[in-house]
């Protein structure tokens, strides 16, 4: 989005060249012929900076007054006063009261588009580096070659350049907020604001305020929507969103227009909204926690990220991806085996691509430069499993051929073991992570099993 500066004059002619000017390099621009309408304007959407003539003939307040009054409801808003001939004194007033500069009539254009550029650098400064934080740490592609990962790109591509509303849904860590960047860099929106609002992370009393800003005694403070404008607003888990904010995202989404908490005025907006949820939003809406007409609005264009599980495919480029990103980041040369990847590729990740990531990133960190093998890969997953919380799938305890009903428990527990052992290829530190035992106890195990003395000592070494 184009930054917005408020031109406050009492002549049309004024009004209508330094609108011209500004918007042939790139300006958007809204106009004011007086102090009231001036102040409507500000309160209805902030502008990057305010444009205005000293005098305002025929206006409630002139411009000094309105300049005293715009400073008390915002100081950081930034104000280029125009001054007439003889009015010098007057604007060196104005400076000394929180104008930026001043310009006289007649200007040129050149020192109009210099000055304005100046005072609006700061804010064009705040936005690129808010863009930057956002982006820290962030992928902005989903990656693998699968067919059900390439369905989704096209998809995205869609969607993109459209403008229309698009649902995102998906089990947690598959990448949805990777696929709402996404849509935005390939939209015509991708130089304004990518706003995010999670309403897992926020207590549904502060939902509202943060996205709609607020209103005490005529001093607003801007919501996610007004930082949004000209750009994208992602409502991440928008299934945890309260019921009364659910119908007020719907007044927007039906005419762009909102009041913030407190306010009287109407703020108008221009924000493509994206939505993201893990829920199943049908039964969400069938238990009255979801609203059916909301679920029309946002859903227009629907987009199902598979889970890992469903592309494993595509376990090998993604972890290749992570290790080259971690490896740089911690100025390793580490590499990955074909073994270790097969074993990443046959585990079933729960966490789907988070959870993968977090294990590229530790196997990093704890082989440093030494190269990851499927026996480093097997000792991470189990560590991790029990970590998130998560039963890592074991092999099914063999059966007998004459069935299980005459085994004893302690045959039933052997055979688990070593169905155990073998899927971790005979890496017994790897199996008893997996069983959840010490080494020292695998060690008597197996050797019970064998007829064998006891190893837990030589286990130790």
């Amino acid at each position: 989005m184009a930054l917005e500066v408020l031109v406050v004059d009492d002549e049309a002619d004024i009004r209508e060249l330094v609108s011209g000017v500004l918007e042939d390099e790139g300006y958007a621009v809204r106009t004011a012929a007086d102090s009231t309408a001036a102040l409507d304007a500000i309160g209805e959407r902030r502008p990057s900076m305010v444009l205005l003539d000293v005098w305002l003939q025929g206006s409630r307040l002139d411009g000094l007054q309105l300049l005293q009054e715009i400073k008390r409801r915002d100081a950081s808003l930034p104000v280029l006063l125009i001054s007439g001939h003889g009015n010098l004194d007057t604007a060196v007033a104005a400076v000394r009261e929180g104008a930026i500069d001043f310009i006289e009539k007649p200007f040129e254009a050149e020192r109009l588009i210099y000055l304005v550029d100046r005072a609006t650098e700061t804010d064009r400064l705040k936005r690129e580096n808010a863009t930057l934080r956002q982006q820290i740490g962030q992928d902005e592609q989903l990656n693998g070659s699968s067919v059900a990962i390439n369905t989704v790109r096209a998809t995205l591509k869609r969607v993109a350049p459209t403008g229309s509303r698009v649902l995102i849904t998906g089990p947690g860590g598959v990448g949805k907020e990777i696929a709402a960047r996404m849509i935005h860099l390939w939209s015509p929106r991708a130089k304004a604001p990518f706003i995010v609002l999670s309403a897992a992370m926020m207590s549904p009393e502060r939902v509202e305020e943060e996205l709609f800003g607020s209103e005490v005694d005529g001093e607003a403070r801007p919501g996610l929507l007004e930082q949004a404008h000209g750009g994208t607003l992602f409502l991440d888990e928008i299934a945890d969103m309260p019921l009364t904010t659910q119908g007020k995202i719907l007044r927007v989404l039906t005419d762009q227009s909102y009041h913030r908490v407190g306010g009287q005025r109407p703020v108008k907006v221009d924000v493509r909204v994206l939505s993201a949820t893990s829920r199943n939003l049908a039964e969400e809406i069938a238990a009255t926690r979801f609203r059916e007409d909301l679920y029309y609005r946002l859903n227009v264009v629907p987009v199902i990220l598979p889970s890992l599980r469903e592309r494993r495919a595509d376990v090998p480029a993604i972890a290749r991806h992570y290790l080259a990103h971690f490896a740089k980041e911690m100025g390793c040369t580490t590499r990955m085996s074909a073994d270790g990847e097969a074993v990443l590729a046959s585990y079933s990740w729960p966490g789907n691509v988070r959870e993968l990531v977090n294990v590229i990133e530790r196997l990093v960190v704890l082989n440093g430069d030494a190269p990851i093998d499927a026996a480093a890969v097997r000792r991470c997953l189990p560590e991790l499993g029990r970590e998130a919380g998560v039963e890592l799938r074991a092999a099914p305890i063999a059966a007998s051929p004459q069935g299980d009903s005459d085994c004893t428990i302690d045959e039933l527990e052997r055979r688990h073991i070593l169905a155990m052992l073998d899927r971790a290829g005979g890496d017994k530190q790897a199996a008893a992570d997996r069983l959840g035992i010490s080494l020292r106890t695998l060690w008597n195990k197996l050797a019970r099993y064998k007829g064998e003395p006891a190893a837990g000592a030589a286990a130790e070494g």
